[in-house]
């Protein structure tokens, strides 16, 4: 028999091998594992990974933890078939919370009150244009974030994104205005040395790259100015949800355009940087306006066959 631990890296290293990042879920695991040995399991059971699943966490999560270690027992039993599967009904589905969408209004207050935020420190620059790209394209925190200047061609209006979520690079075009946009940080930026020697395309006063509680620090602190977020609230509109508010909107633009949305979906997956068009379908559902949009198009199809 294989030691868990040992099963374990394989299953790593395989799953990376295929282009999966697998950073959250290799800390649940290795987790697991350490829970699995404290509780005297040499083998992956259903009770020990169900007791695990809902161990020590609210229940938003148990769902996520047991498929976690539902997929790594799958890949343990074939060398191992003494290893049982946990059953994949047992807690309820973890839901996706129903996207934040914001206004025009919004996403300026949002701007203008980095700057206000952070007088004096060149933090509040670049909160400012950093929120600014994430409204005006879509992409992750993460992507922004790590985003370095060779990467950023502000001549041609074109960013690459390496090493996405599912380590693929793409292209990611500008809009004009974005490319400005950019291109008045880019010269603000460099009139630093410490800041122009920096790889990082987004940087702090030191020409360090973004760490990511502070520009979370500051938003949460808008979400509180902007009466989005109370003081003691923890739920509430995210830094994520203005690339959710990027794919509604573009997917509202082309149902008011009268296009052909299954062909067009793809072009929107591939920009967004989704694995599958799956993933970009969950718009369609997951707002009123198009849910709206979507019937007043079957309307019409049945009302001319009729």
């Amino acid at each position: 028999m294989m030691e868990m631990a040992e099963a374990l890296e394989q299953y790593l290293t395989l799953r990376r091998s295929l282009g999966f990042k697998l950073q959250s879920q290799e800390s649940r695991l290795r987790n697991f594992v350490r829970y699995a040995a404290a509780h005297g399991e040499q083998r992956i059971t259903a009770k020990i990974a169900v007791d695990w699943a809902g161990h020590q966490c609210g229940p938003a999560t148990w769902s996520s933890r047991l498929s976690t270690v539902r997929s790594f027992a799958r890949h343990v039993q074939v060398v191992d078939p003494l290893t049982e599967i946990p059953p994949s009904q047992i807690f309820p589905p973890q839901r996706r919370p129903r996207p934040f969408v914001y206004s025009d209004e919004q996403i300026a207050d949002l701007m203008k009150s980095m700057i206000d935020l952070h007088p004096g420190s060149f933090r509040g620059p670049t909160y400012h244009y950093f929120f600014g790209l994430l409204a005006s394209t879509g992409l992750r925190f993460s992507e922004a974030a790590r985003l370095l200047r060779a990467d950023a061609d502000l001549e041609t209006g074109t960013l690459t994104i390496r090493a996405t979520k599912f380590g693929k690079t793409r292209i990611v075009p500008l809009h004009q205005s974005t490319t400005l946009a950019l291109r008045r940080y880019a010269s603000i930026r460099d009139e630093q040395p410490i800041r122009q020697a920096s790889d990082y395309f987004f940087v702090g006063d030191r020409g360090k790259a973004l760490i990511h509680a502070n520009p979370h620090f500051s938003f949460i602190l808008w979400t509180r100015r902007a009466g989005l977020r109370q003081a003691d609230e923890r739920s509430g509109p995210r830094i994520h949800d203005l690339r959710h508010t990027f794919a509604v909107r573009t997917l509202l633009t082309w149902y008011q355009a009268a296009e052909d949305i299954d062909r067009r979906l793809p072009e929107l997956s591939t920009y967004l940087g989704h694995n599958h068009s799956d993933a970009t379908y969950w718009y369609l559902s997951a707002h009123p306006d198009l849910l709206d949009e979507a019937k007043h198009r079957l309307e019409a199809k049945w009302e001319a066959v009729q």
